[in-house]
Order: structure tokens, then C-alpha cells, then sequence
């Protein structure tokens, strides 16, 4: 296992364990976090843990072109149900992203280092926020990284306060991508919810490919 120091580099991904455990350490400086996403890497701890930094094998995408939208949410789409901003009130989003009650996790990796780093890059432009809203209340939303020299998104969080409302998000955010060019979602890690949506899993070596 590769402990990180003041030196901004890591070792290549090919040294991940089978659960994609790459390296321990380090800090969560702007400088660093930027060469991990680049690198094909993410931060992913709790607060009683020191800084672990993954990449995981399988990777799982999306490709925009696979999107999958259901018939229900067409539906809402077609009606505006939600309105949805980008960039509105980023702090908002990922501070709800680290409170919701999730079922399948006890607590939150979302730290309070992780969210003054994450608001950090926002301000630089690399962070990004999706908000959904019903009426004035915040209903729904996501942020993660845009990579815009690769054109690559990777998705961090997402949270949902009434059903749907981060799915349509998501969806609204693929379309607004697509203007750019977008080539892939980097979704980290399978979930069914991310399945879903038209998510696949890829090897590790043909997810660097879209990094380089």
C-alpha cells in the first residue's frame, strides 16, 4: 500500500488492491485533487479514517448516447415538473448530498474537509452543481468534476428529497453536457440506480484511455 507525503504524485493505477485502494494520505490541496481526477483517481473515506485515494477495476460509465429514460420520466420531463439550475448554490447541494439518510450507508463520506476542498473548486470553475427545485425548496441535485479539456464529468454525489428529482437532474445535466461535447460520465463505482440509467461498467484500462 502506497502512503502518500507532501509530494503531489501518486502511483499508477495498475497498483490499486482488488477493492481499488490505491493509496493512503496526502491532502486534499487543490493541486492534488486535480491530478487525481486526471489521473483516474478519487478521494473516498470517513472522518475517522485518513484520506484513502481509489481506482476502482471495473470503472463504471455512462455514455451519454446510452442514457436511459424511463416512460414515467418523459413524462415529467414533458410536463417541467422540476425547475433545474446549474451552478446556483453549490454549497447547498453537496451539504445535502452529505446529510440525506441514505439505506445503504451509515454515515457520509462527505467530510467537512472534503466539502471546503470541493467548494474550493467550485469558485475555480471545475466543481459543478445541479440544483432541482419545486417552486423556492430544493428538492433535488448533484455535483462532481468537469474535465472540460477531456470531456469527461465525474459524478461525486447526487441526493434526492421527493422521488425523482435527482434522476431528473442527472438527465437534465447529460443534455446540458452534450452541447459540450461531452464523451463520458465517470459514475466511480456500480450502483443500481446508476444501472438504471443506462450505466456500464468498463475496464480500468479503457477508462484511462478517455484520460489521455
Amino acid at each position: 500500500m502506497y502512503i502518500l507525503n507532501d509530494s503531489i504524485n501518486f502511483p499508477p493505477v495498475s497498483a490499486a488492491n482488488k477493492d481499488g485502494l490505491l493509496a493512503i494520505g496526502g491532502d486534499l490541496s487543490i493541486p492534488r485533487l486535480l491530478l487525481a481526477y486526471y489521473s483516474g483517481i478519487f478521494p473516498w473515506y470517513d472522518d475517522d479514517q485518513p484520506i484513502l485515494w481509489f481506482s476502482p477495476d471495473p470503472r463504471m460509465v455512462l455514455f451519454p448516447e446510452d442514457l436511459r429514460v424511463s416512460k414515467s420520466m418523459r413524462k415529467l420531463l414533458r410536463k417541467n415538473s422540476f425547475e433545474v439550475t446549474f451552478n446556483k448554490d453549490f454549497e447547498q447541494v453537496i451539504n445535502n448530498c452529505a446529510t440525506i439518510s441514505r439505506s445503504d450507508q451509515l454515515g457520509t463520506w462527505i467530510t467537512s474537509d472534503m466539502k471546503r476542498a470541493y467548494t474550493v473548486l467550485h469558485n475555480k470553475g471545475y466543481a459543478v452543481s445541479v440544483e432541482v427545485w419545486e417552486g423556492s425548496e430544493l428538492v433535488g441535485g448533484l455535483y462532481g468534476i468537469w474535465l472540460s479539456d477531456k470531456k469527461i464529468f465525474c459524478g461525486e454525489s447526487m441526493f434526492s428529497k421527493v422521488s425523482n428529482a435527482s434522476k431528473y437532474g442527472f438527465i437534465k445535466l447529460i443534455e446540458f453536457l452534450k452541447i459540450k461535447g461531452v464523451r463520458l460520465i465517470d459514475c466511480q463505482v456500480y450502483t443500481d440506480h446508476l444501472a438504471s440509467l443506462g450505466a456500464k461498467e468498463i475496464s480500468r484500462d479503457a477508462f484511462m484511455k478517455y484520460l489521455k
